[in-house]
């Protein structure tokens, strides 16, 4: 049973900046690509970003690019998010999914509210 948990959401001011976290368990990490994606009130899912397994290849979405990190470290199992430059629209609830193109496995979510 694959569990992923997401932690590090919160309240942040516009300008300010998050790290999300998201640990994986009851399977091989690293033998797979993971990715962000969020919801926010009131709209679908939209991914955000995506890492490949061994973290050679990163991929945004257009509206977090040069704002937004992903990364992993598979010696512990986790991914993070780098949120910088924060805005208003970026308020959502966030979640961590293993795979890219093929999506396994979903977390619970954390929130992320962006407001002064």
């Amino acid at each position: 049973q694959v569990q992923l948990v997401e932690s590090g959401g919160g309240l942040a001011q516009p300008g300010g900046s998050l790290r999300l976290s998201c640990t994986a368990s009851g399977a091989t990490f690293s033998s797979d690509g993971m990715t962000w994606a969020r919801q926010a009130p009131g709209k679908g899912l939209e991914w955000v970003s995506s890492i490949t397994k061994d973290a050679s290849n990163t991929y945004y979405t257009e509206s977090v690019k040069g704002r937004f990190t992903i990364s992993r470290d598979n010696a512990k199992n986790t991914v993070y998010l780098q949120m910088n430059s924060l805005k208003s629209e970026d308020t959502a609830l966030y979640f961590c999914a293993r795979g890219i193109a093929y999506i396994q496995y979903w977390g619970q979510g954390t929130q992320v509210t962006v407001s002064s």
